[in-house]
C-alpha cells in the first residue's frame, strides 16, 4: 500500500495565464487520487485561497493554504533593473497566526515591493515569520541559484539563516528531467544532512493531468502572446507539472522516503480553521450613551413623521417590525453606515439612486436613504431582510458618475484608508474570447479565426459547445476543417478560465479593523487616486462577513443633475426631480411613441419596440416592463401587453390571486408575486416564501422535491385541492428563478421616468446634458446627434469664436434654442487646450484671424495635432479657408512659438507693436487659395472627429432622387428590423475581405450615409459577381436582410447596383405646401418657394401639391422650368424640408 501524500507546491487558474487548474475539478481530482489533504501556492497572490479552502473543506480534503512568494535579491523596495528577477519561495500556513502574516507580506508585497512582480524581502519575513511553514523552492528559488551559480558557501549560509527564522524550514526538492535539477538535488540533500533540515517532495503543479499538458503551452503562449511556432517563447520543460497520485510520487522518492512522509508531517501541522459566522462591520461615532440601535431607531421614527404627515398604523407597525428584524439580526452599524454615506451625497449634491432589494425597507425610506415609498408600491421587507435567512442584506447605491470618486474620497477620509478598499474581479476566457486567444497562440491567420469567431450567436452566456448547437455554418466548418476543428477543441479547453483581474466597477469594501486582519490588498487597476483593492472577489468578502457596498458610477444621474443645472440657466425653472409627477401627460407621449433614445433602460431597440406596443399609461407599467424585458420574463411580454389592453382575458390560476397578480394582468413578473402566492395559498411566512423563491432559482431537484410537498400540503390546509396546488407549483416554479426583483424594478424604473420626463419637457436641456456626459464618446455624440435632429433641435458646428468647452445652448434671435457643439467634444483636442483658448476669448474680442489667434492664445498648450484637429472639422472656417490654413499651420504654430519666448523675455514683440498702432488684426496665413477642401474630404475628417458631419455629406444632393428608390437610411437600420429586407443607399466607406473554410473571398463592407453606417456582407457567389462595383467611395444601392449579430444590426445583401445619377436627366419636381388658416402667410411662403426656383432655370417642370382640409389640390406651373441641382435641393431644404418634394 502506497505512503499517504500531500500535494504542498500547486498552481490553481489564479496564477494568471499560468496555472491550470480549475479550483472543482483539481479537487475532485485530489480526491479520485486518494488524498486527504492539498495545499494551494499561486504565484505571488492569494486570489483564490477562500475558494479553495470552501470547496477543499467541502469535498472532505483538509486545505493548506500558502502562496509561491517573490523574495527580492536585495531591499524588496529597490527599483534597481539589475534585480528584475526575483527568487521564488513556498510559504504555507500553519495556523491562523500564519494566515494572517501571510496576507501582511502578500499585501506589501504588492503595495510597497512591486516591480515588474510582488516581492518581500527577508527582512519582512522575519518580521511575519510566526505560523509559517517555509519550503526552500523551486528551481528557481534562492538556494537553487545559488547551487547553480556554485556559490556553495553562500548557500550554506543562506540555508541556516531560513533554519533559524523559522523552525519549521524544509528543502523542497523537486524530481522532473531537467538537467539543472539532478544537480541542484544533489546540493540540496547535502545541504540537509550537514545542516539538519527536513527534505520534502513537491512536483510544481500547473495543470491536472498529463494529458493537459499542450493546452497548458497555449495559455503560456497566451500570457506572452506568442505563438506555439516561436522558438523563444517561454515554455515548460515537458509534460510532467501535473497532479501525480501518490503511487507516482512515492516512485520518483524511493530512495527519499523522508521527503514523501514529511508532506504527510507538515500536512498534519497545518491546522488553519476560518470562521465565516462573523460579522466585522464598520461603526459610525454615536451620541454619548447611545447604541447603535436606538440611534438608527431614533432617525428612523425622525424620518417616519417627516415623509408623512399623518403616519397611519400600518406605518407604523411596519417600521416597528422591520428595526425589530435589524436588531435581531444586528445589522444597525450596516444601516447607519449607509445613512452617513448618503447625507453626505445629500449635501454635496451629489445626484444618487438605490438598486436591488433595498428599496422595499421602510426604514431606509425614513432615513433618506431610498425615495421609493416601499407601502405605496407593495414591497416585501423579507425580500431584502428576513430573519429567516440570516445574511447580510445588499444595499447597492447609485451616484452620478462624474462625482462618484468624492463619495469614496469620503468613505476613505471618513473610515480611513486602511479600511477601505475596491474590490477585484476576474475577467474569464468567453467563447469568442477564447477561441480568439487559441488561434493567436496555434498561428492561425487572424482573418481565419475572425470569420470562425463572429459565427458564434451573441447571446450573453454563449459557449463553444452551445454555438455548435445552434450555428449550423459553425457546426458545418469544424466538422470538414480540420484546423477549425482543432481551434475549437483547444478553445473548449480553455474556455471559462480566469484570464485577468480588474477592479469591480461599483464594489467597496469597509470593515471596522483594518482590511489586512481579514484580507490581503493590492493596488487597484488603473487608479489616479493610489487606492487600493482586495485579493478577494465580491461573494468571498460577504463570506468573511465584510461588509460590501455597490458605489456604481452612473452616468443617467449624472445626466439628469446636468440638466436641472441647465434648465434653471436657460429657463430660470429650479426642478425638485425627487417630487416630478408621475402622471405627465407628456412624458407618456412620449414613452408611448417609444421616442426612449437616451432615457434610462428604455434605449434598446427592443425595448423602445415593446413600450410602443404597450403604450404605458402608468408608472406600474414602465416598472413591469423593465421587469419582463429580460431573457425568460420576455416570453410573457405579449401576454402583458395584449392583457392590457383587453386584447385577451386577464387570467388567474386562483381567484385569491387576482389581487396579486392584477396590476401585472395575470402575468408573473415579480419575484415578491412569488412570495405572495405562496403566502396566501400555501400559508407560509414572508420569510419562508423567500427562502422558497431562492430554491426555486437554484433548481435543485432533491430541494425541489421537498418544497412542492412542503407547498402542497399548506395549500391543501387551505381547502385547495393538491391538483391545483401542483399546478400553482409548476406555474410559479420557473418564474421564481427569472421574475425581477420588484424593488428593484420600481427602483430602476423611476429613474427612467424621471429620465423621460426632462426629455419629453426640456428636450434640448436634457440632450444638451447628455451630450455632455459623453463629451468622450463619439458613438454616443453621433447616436444623440441624430436623435437632435429627429426632435427638430438644431445642431450648430463648432466654431472658436462661438463654442465652450461643453456642449451648449444658445439662441437662435427668434428660432427655437440650438445646441452648439463643445470644442473638448473634438478628437485630439484636450481640456487642457480648450482652456487656453476660452481663456484668451474671454479677455478680448473674437478672434479676427488665425494671426490674431496665434497672437493671443498660449500655444505652449496647444500642439500642431490639435490645431490641425480645430482647423479640419471647421471651427476656424469664419477665419479662413481649412486648405488654406492648413497649409500655412507649420508657419503659424513657429511664428506663434517664436513670439511667446519674445513674450517671455520681456521683449515688446511683433505682434505687441503691431496692435498698439493698427486696428487691423495682422495676417500671417499666405494667399487664399482660390479652391477648398472638397466636400468629401470635409465630411471624412468631421465623421473621424466629431463622430458626426456638419459639412455637406455627398449624399445629401441625391436625397430627392433617393427617396423613391430605398425603404430606409443607413443609419435607421437598427434592431427594430431584425429579419426585415429592406433597401438603402451609400456611400461605401471600407471593405474587409475574409475568406470562407473552403478559401472563397467574400467582404464586409461599411456603407454610410449622413445619417449613419452599416455594415453590409456581401458571401462569396454574389461577391464574385460584383466585385468591382465595392470600391472606396461608390455610392450603392442595396437590397438585404438585416441580422443582429453581436447585439449590432448588419445586411446580408441579396442585391446590389451603382447609383447613377438622374439628376441631369430632364425630370419633374413636385413640391407639397400645407396651407393655412392665414392667407397672408401662405401667400408669402409661396413667394419665397418660387423665388428660389427662378433662380435656377432650365427645363424640368415644376407642379405644387397645395394640402388644405379638403384634400389635395394639384397646380401645374407651366411658366416656370428649372434646371435641378445641388444648389437648389440644399435651398429648398433650408425652407420646406427635404420631406416636402420629390424628383420625377
Amino acid at each position: 500500500m502506497p505512503k499517504k501524500f500531500t500535494h504542498l507546491h500547486v498552481h490553481t487558474e489564479y496564477s494568471l495565464l499560468d496555472g491550470m487548474c480549475r479550483i472543482p475539478k483539481l479537487i475532485a481530482k485530489a480526491k479520485e487520487l486518494g488524498m486527504d489533504s492539498l495545499a494551494i501556492t499561486d504565484h505571488g497572490t492569494m486570489y483564490g485561497v477562500i475558494d479553495f479552502y470552501v470547496a477543499a473543506r467541502e469535498a472532505g480534503i483538509k486545505p493548506i493554504i500558502g502562496c509561491e512568494v517573490y523574495l527580492a535579491e536585495t531591499n524588496h523596495q529597490s527599483r534597481d533593473p539589475a534585480h528584475r528577477n526575483p527568487c521564488h519561495l513556498t510559504l504555507l500556513a500553519k495556523n491562523e497566526t500564519g494566515y494572517r502574516n501571510l496576507i501582511q507580506l502578500v499585501t506589501k508585497s504588492h503595495l510597497e515591493g512591486f516591480y515588474y512582480k510582488p516581492r518581500i524581502d527577508k527582512k519582512l519575513l522575519s518580521l511575519h515569520s510566526d505560523g509559517l511553514i517555509v519550503l526552500s523552492g523551486c528551481v528557481h528559488s534562492e538556494l537553487a541559484r545559488l547551487i547553480l551559480n556554485g556559490q556553495l558557501d553562500e548557500a550554506l549560509k543562506t540555508a541556516s539563516w531560513y533554519k533559524e527564522t523559522f523552525p519549521d524550514y524544509y528543502l523542497e526538492i523537486q524530481r522532473h528531467p531537467i538537467p539543472e535539477l539532478k544537480h541542484v538535488n544533489q546540493e540540496l540533500i547535502s545541504l540537509s544532512e550537514r545542516l539538519a533540515i527536513p527534505l520534502v517532495a513537491t512536483n510544481d503543479v500547473h495543470y491536472i493531468n498529463k494529458e493537459d499538458a499542450p493546452i497548458h503551452e497555449l495559455l503560456l503562449c497566451i500570457q506572452t502572446n506568442s505563438s506555439i511556432y516561436d522558438e523563444k517563447r517561454l515554455r515548460m520543460a515537458g509534460d510532467f507539472f501535473y497532479l501525480k497520485s501518490p503511487e507516482e510520487m512515492e516512485s520518483e522518492f524511493h530512495d527519499l522516503p523522508q521527503a514523501i512522509e514529511n508532506t504527510q508531517h507538515i500536512a498534519e501541522m497545518c491546522q488553519l480553521e476560518l470562521d465565516f459566522t462573523k460579522v466585522h462591520l464598520p461603526k459610525i461615532s454615536l451620541p454619548q450613551g447611545r447604541t447603535a440601535d436606538d440611534f438608527l431607531a431614533e432617525l428612523c421614527w425622525q424620518g417616519l413623521e417627516n415623509h408623512y404627515s399623518k403616519p397611519s398604523e400600518d406605518a407604523r407597525r411596519r417600521l416597528a417590525y422591520e428595526l425589530d428584524i435589524i436588531q435581531k439580526t444586528n445589522f444597525a452599524d450596516y444601516f447607519l453606515v449607509v445613512w452617513d454615506i448618503i447625507s453626505f451625497a445629500k449635501n454635496q449634491g451629489i445626484y444618487f439612486g438605490v438598486r436591488g432589494s433595498a428599496a422595499a425597507s421602510l426604514a431606509l425610506y425614513c432615513l433618506g436613504v431610498t425615495d421609493i415609498d416601499p407601502l405605496t408600491y407593495n414591497l416585501v421587507f423579507e425580500r431584502f431582510l428576513n430573519i429567516e435567512r440570516r445574511e447580510m442584506p445588499d444595499i447597492d447605491l447609485d451616484f452620478q458618475d462624474d462625482r462618484r470618486d468624492e463619495v469614496l474620497t469620503y468613505v476613505n477620509q471618513k473610515y480611513g484608508t486602511d479600511h477601505v478598499a475596491q474590490i477585484i474581479t476576474f475577467g474569464t476566457l468567453g467563447a469568442r474570447a477564447a477561441l480568439r486567444d487559441t488561434g493567436r497562440a496555434l498561428g492561425i491567420p487572424y482573418a481565419q479565426v475572425d470569420h470562425v469567431a463572429r459565427l458564434i450567436p451573441s447571446e450573453l452566456t454563449i459557449t463553444l459547445d452551445k454555438a455548435l448547437e445552434q450555428s449550423k455554418e459553425l457546426y458545418d466548418i469544424y466538422c470538414q476543417d480540420e484546423a477549425v476543428h482543432n481551434l475549437l477543441d483547444s478553445a473548449k479547453k480553455l474556455e471559462g478560465g480566469i484570464r485577468h483581474y480588474s477592479t469591480h466597477a461599483a464594489g467597496v469594501v469597509i470593515s471596522h479593523a483594518q482590511l489586512t486582519e481579514y484580507v490581503p490588498l493590492q493596488p487597484a487597476s488603473k487608479s489616479a487616486h493610489h487606492a487600493v483593492m482586495t485579493q478577494f472577489h465580491m461573494e468571498n468578502i460577504a463570506r468573511l462577513g465584510l461588509l460590501k457596498l455597490d458605489f456604481l458610477g452612473l452616468a443617467n444621474l449624472t445626466i439628469m443633475a446636468k440638466a436641472k443645472q441647465a434648465i434653471e440657466q436657460n429657463r430660470g425653472i429650479s426642478l425638485d426631480l425627487q417630487n416630478l409627477p408621475l402622471n405627465d401627460a407628456k412624458t407618456f407621449q412620449l414613452l408611448s411613441a417609444g421616442e426612449t433614445e437616451g432615457v434610462f433602460q428604455l434605449e434598446s431597440d427592443g425595448m423602445r419596440r415593446y413600450i410602443k406596443e404597450l403604450k404605458p399609461t402608468t408608472f406600474n407599467d414602465i416598472a413591469a416592463m423593465i421587469a419582463l424585458y429580460r431573457p425568460g420574463p420576455m416570453e410573457q411580454i405579449a401576454t402583458f401587453i395584449k392583457a392590457k389592453h383587453g386584447i385577451i382575458p386577464i387570467h388567474y390560476p386562483h381567484p385569491t390571486l387576482k389581487a396579486i397578480l392584477q396590476e401585472t394582468y395575470g402575468v408573473i413578473v415579480y419575484q415578491e408575486q412569488v412570495m405572495f402566492i405562496a403566502q396566501t395559498l400555501a400559508g407560509y411566512s414572508l420569510g419562508q416564501a423567500d427562502i422558497l423563491r431562492k430554491a426555486m432559482g437554484k433548481k435543485i431537484p432533491a430541494v425541489m422535491k421537498k418544497e412542492e410537498k412542503n407547498f402542497v400540503s399548506g395549500v391543501n390546509k387551505k381547502g385547495i385541492s393538491t391538483k391545483l396546488a401542483k399546478e400553482v407549483f409548476s406555474l410559479i416554479e420557473p418564474f421564481a428563478g427569472y421574475a425581477f426583483n420588484k424593488a428593484h424594478s420600481v427602483s430602476y424604473a423611476l429613474l427612467a421616468y424621471r429620465n423621460a420626463y426632462l426629455k419629453a419637457n426640456y428636450p434640448v436641456e436634457y440632450m444638451t446634458a447628455f451630450l455632455n456626459t459623453y463629451l468622450d464618446n463619439l458613438d454616443k455624440i453621433r447616436s444623440a446627434i441624430i436623435e437632435c435632429h429627429r426632435l427638430g433641435i438644431s445642431m450648430l458646428p463648432p466654431d472658436i469664436n462661438s463654442s465652450q468647452a461643453n456642449f451648449t445652448i444658445q439662441k437662435q434671435g427668434e428660432n427655437s434654442p440650438a445646441i452648439r457643439f463643445g470644442l473638448a467634444a473634438i478628437k485630439n483636442v484636450g481640456l487642457s487646450p480648450v482652456e487656453s483658448i476660452l481663456s484668451a476669448r474671454s479677455q478680448g474680442s473674437v478672434f479676427k484671424s488665425i494671426g490674431d489667434f496665434s497672437q493671443r492664445v498660449d500655444v505652449h498648450n496647444i500642439n500642431k495635432k490639435t490645431l490641425e484637429s480645430l482647423i479640419k472639422v471647421g471651427c476656424f472656417d469664419s477665419l479662413g479657408k481649412r486648405k488654406t490654413l492648413l497649409k500655412s499651420l507649420d508657419k503659424v504654430i513657429s511664428l506663434a512659438q517664436m513670439e511667446r519666448k519674445k513674450r517671455e523675455a520681456g521683449q515688446t514683440t511683433m505682434f505687441d507693436s503691431w496692435a498698439q498702432t493698427s486696428p487691423t488684426p495682422i495676417t500671417i496665413v499666405g494667399k487664399e487659395e482660390d479652391s477648398e477642401v472638397p466636400d468629401k474630404q470635409k465630411v471624412n475628417w468631421e465623421r473621424e472627429l466629431l463622430g458626426v458631419c456638419f459639412s455637406r455629406h455627398p449624399l445629401d444632393s441625391l436625397y430627392a432622387e433617393l427617396g423613391s428608390i430605398i425603404t430606409t437610411s443607413c443609419g435607421k437600420i437598427n434592431g427594430e428590423r431584425a429579419n426585415e429586407v429592406v433597401v438603402t443607399a451609400g456611400m461605401v466607406t471600407a471593405v474587409q475581405e475574409f475568406h470562407t473554410h473552403d478559401q472563397r473571398p467574400f467582404i464586409v463592407a461599411t456603407l454610410e450615409d449622413a445619417e449613419g453606417s452599416i455594415e453590409v456582407t456581401a458571401w462569396p457567389k454574389l461577391y464574385e459577381n460584383t466585385k468591382e462595383l465595392w470600391g472606396g467611395d461608390n455610392i450603392l444601392i442595396v437590397k438585404g436582410e438585416v441580422k443582429i449579430r453581436n447585439g449590432r444590426a448588419r445586411l446580408t445583401c441579396q442585391e446590389v447596383q451603382q447609383y447613377q445619377s438622374q439628376i441631369k436627366k430632364k425630370r419633374h419636381l413636385i413640391i407639397n405646401i400645407d396651407q393655412t388658416n392665414t392667407n397672408e402667410l401662405d401667400v408669402n411662403y409661396l413667394r419665397e418657394i418660387i423665388a428660389i426656383l427662378k433662380d435656377y432655370p432650365g427645363e424640368n417642370k415644376v407642379s405644387l401639391v397645395i394640402i388644405n382640409e379638403d384634400g389635395l389640390t394639384n397646380l401645374e406651373m407651366p411658366d416656370l422650368t428649372i434646371t435641378y441641382c445641388t444648389e437648389l435641393e440644399g435651398e429648398l431644404v433650408n425652407v420646406i424640408g427635404r420631406n416636402n418634394f420629390r424628383l420625377e
